[in-house]
């Protein structure tokens, strides 16, 4: 019974040719991968082929290259930042601090004598005396000529720094007559002996000799 059967089925045009029909199909789907695999390789076959052309041609082109011999790369340091100018503020903080005023007044300081002297504390009567007989070298000199009052005091400050920076020891201070003013009185002449009082640089001074300027001049001796 159960041959018979199969016999049947085998024998059934209807299933043979669904069979048959399913069996094209899927030969022709392999058929299909077949051929998409050959053309996708032949694609990559090519593209290789190509790609091998351009590259001998680009070395036909150029020939035989060597390399530049190059120098070692030189690493520059950033710039440093600007000096700060410790000498310029340094002597600027000494400009303020020494700052001369008007308002100092050295009359009970001043000899009694014909050329005014002055001398500081401790120093012997013998200096004065070798500076008003002219004992010492005039190094330098200021002439206050033409100043106004402000720009005469920062002149003397100014010059009496230098010439201690320099190691000059005796200098002559000009301040005029007052001839030229219009009382004819001198302007300068007190303010520069009450200015130089407050330099701590200045250890003596007197009205310079005849020769020397006489009363329109003062003769001013520095500290080693």
């Amino acid at each position: 019974m159960g041959a018979h059967s199969l016999d049947l089925r085998i024998l059934d045009p209807g299933l043979h040719m669904k069979n048959l029909a399913e069996l094209k199909a899927l030969q022709q789907r392999l058929q299909e991968k077949a051929t998409a695999h050959a053309e996708a390789e032949r694609k990559r076959r090519e593209l290789a082929e190509q790609r091998e052309r351009e590259a001998n041609l680009f070395r036909n082109s150029v020939g035989d290259v060597k390399p530049l011999n190059a120098a070692p790369r030189v690493l520059h340091p950033p710039p440093k930042p600007a000096p700060i100018a410790q000498q310029r503020i340094a002597d600027d903080e000494a400009v303020m601090k020494e700052s001369l005023s008007d308002e100092f007044s050295i009359e009970t300081l001043l000899e009694t004598d014909d050329a005014l002297s002055y001398a500081r504390p401790g120093v012997g009567p013998d200096v004065l005396k070798k500076l008003r007989s002219g004992g010492w070298v005039t190094q330098d000199q200021l002439d206050l000529h033409g100043l106004r009052v402000d720009q005469a005091r920062e002149a003397i400050g100014q010059f009496i720094r230098d010439a201690v920076k320099r190691g000059v020891r005796c200098v002559r201070v000009i301040h005029g007559k007052g001839l030229g003013s219009m009382d004819k009185k001198p302007v300068l002449k007190s303010k520069v002996r009450n200015w130089l009082v407050q330099k701590e640089e200045v250890i003596a001074f007197c009205t310079a000799r005849a020769a020397d300027g006489g009363s329109g001049a003062l003769m001013v001796l520095l500290k080693a």
